[in-house]
């Protein structure tokens, strides 16, 4: 499939933008939850998932159900936009909010080779269990495999924006 560029866009609050790869980096291993918007014909869907972050081949990966929603939004438009959240708390007394956030621009896509699906599956363990070798073993089996979705989200553009008061 064909990738089209949209025009782009520059932050307007060009002193909240920060480039640094590392950082970003930083708030997204430090978080659990993105939240994806998407697309089919004029209807807008948004839905917030834990993942794992794959900084090699700069790809997201979630899991889903085989069917529903998120499947046919996403078999409709490929395209999403995400944001990942590290809220660092409201400023009391001046009326603002400190936080990091990553946000980015992502082809989607179905993970169908086994190998591929342990191994997005194994990042999401490592990232989200106490105890990930027991996880491993109980929750990556082939049955699991083959009743679990996994999307892989293959960035196209990344971008941080944060906000720090005192």
């Amino acid at each position: 499939m064909v990738v089209e560029r949209m025009k782009t866009y520059h932050m307007r609050r060009q002193e909240l933008e920060f480039k640094n790869k590392k950082r970003m980096r930083e708030v997204i291993a430090s978080q659990e939850c993105m939240t994806i918007a998407m697309c089919k014909g004029k209807e807008p869907y948004l839905v917030t998932v834990t993942y794992s972050y794959d900084a090699r081949n700069q790809s997201f990966y979630f899991h889903c159900a085989p069917v529903g929603k998120k499947i046919d939004f996403l078999k409709a438009n490929p395209i999403v936009w995400g944001q990942i959240l590290e809220d660092l708390g409201y400023v009391t007394g001046k009326c603002e909010h400190n936080y990091r956030t990553v946000m980015f621009r992502g082809n989607a896509g179905f993970v169908t080779d086994a190998n591929e699906k342990r191994r997005a599956l194994g990042l999401m363990i490592d990232k989200l269990e106490e105890r990930p070798s027991e996880a491993r073993k109980r929750l990556i089996t082939q049955s699991s495999l083959e009743k679990v979705s996994i999307v892989r989200v293959k960035v196209l553009e990344l971008s941080g924006k944060e906000s720090l008061h005192k």
